[in-house]
């Protein structure tokens, strides 16, 4: 995917492109920190902190890290569910999101969608599946009363689901048919883009591999566009047409996915996708050790913050942090040794 070059530093408007769903410039979320006898903010936690990438209509785009970088709190506020944000910008279809109305938004809810992590708390224990795909579509009155068992049906079908499912609560189900349920969930809307948060982290492997090729499969079919959080850089690597690789808060590389794992720029990258698991047993793995700990977002180093753990560290990451650079096309890296 091509990827049109930001520079964040400036502040004019966002200037939208067609073949972009999704539009992201500098994007930041802070939560704030509160103690004292007042309860007063005496801290912020700085957990998306000047996130940029532009997202093809029908492609989907892995975003990888280490617990706690910011891969969550970024999907979530792009989709407005964790309150307002910091700052930056987030164009969907060439609408800032935070600007929407109240009424905007809710019809914006229908083209934006969620599949959470966790199949297992995120389907109310009370609802049977049937009400709990179709709610929604009531909610919204995207079809008519008299086509909606039909439409329901139909959904659940494209998902993997039987019709007699529909009076069965979520208890009753293995974890890979819940996950099953959350997908239809989210595609019972007829949305356009949906963020898969680590959708298939809690399931064993053959089930993984049934949910993923299940989503490349909807993908294909209803031209869906994909912002697909995970771990697994296996999994990744499988499903996805650009990758963004998160470090407490920011995006450090972000590109096309050959371009990624064959060729992995930023120090971070390269550790990270040097655990990537080798299937021959004989095979030497050349595992890059990170030495020192994760710093806490709330009080992130000066410099670039991977400077304390960066075996290239020199002064200047310590001082100066480093701008975005466009190595070859579409590849990008943020690092003061691509520096020019």
């Amino acid at each position: 995917m091509s990827t049109e070059k930001m520079n964040t530093q400036k502040k004019e408007p966002l200037v939208w492109d067609d073949k972009y769903i999704l539009m992201v410039r500098d994007l930041k979320k802070y939560f704030p920190i509160k103690g004292g006898m007042m309860n007063r903010v005496i801290g912020q936690v700085r957990a998306v902190d000047g996130v940029t990438f532009n997202l093809a209509r029908g492609t989907t785009m892995g975003l990888v890290g280490e617990s706690g970088c910011g891969k969550t709190t970024t999907g979530r506020t792009i989709l407005r569910l964790s309150g307002e944000k910091t700052g930056g910008d987030v164009l969907f279809n060439g609408k800032e999101v935070y600007d929407l109305s109240k009424a905007e938004l809710r019809n914006a809810r229908t083209k934006m969608q969620i599949i959470f992590q966790d199949p297992f708390s995120s389907l109310s224990p009370r609802l049977p599946v049937g009400e709990i795909i179709g709610e929604a579509v009531r909610e919204h009155n995207l079809v008519p009363k008299e086509e909606y068992e039909e439409y329901i049906d139909k959904v659940m079908d494209n998902c993997g689901l039987q019709p007699f499912h529909k009076d069965r609560y979520p208890h009753e189900f293995s974890g890979g048919q819940r996950q099953r349920i959350c997908i239809a969930r989210a595609l019972a809307l007829n949305p356009e883009f949906v963020v898969c948060d680590e959708p298939v982290s809690a399931l064993d492997v053959s089930i993984q591999a049934q949910i993923i090729n299940l989503l490349n499969e909807l993908q294909e079919k209803y031209k869906l566009t994909y912002l697909f959080i995970s771990h697994d850089l296996s999994v990744v690597e499988h499903i996805s047409d650009t990758v963004g690789v998160m470090y407490l808060g920011n995006l450090v590389e972000y590109g096309a996915k050959e371009d990624i794992f064959a060729h992995p720029l930023h120090p971070y990258t390269e550790a990270l996708f040097s655990a990537i698991p080798v299937p021959d047993p004989t095979a030497k793995m050349n595992r890059i050790v990170l030495e020192g700990s994760i710093p806490s977002p709330a009080n992130p180093p000066s410099g670039c913050k991977f400077h304390t753990r960066c075996k290239h560290c020199t002064k200047r990451c310590m001082e100066e942090a480093p701008k975005q650079h466009e190595v070859e096309k579409g590849h990008y890296v943020v690092c003061h040794l691509y520096d020019k």
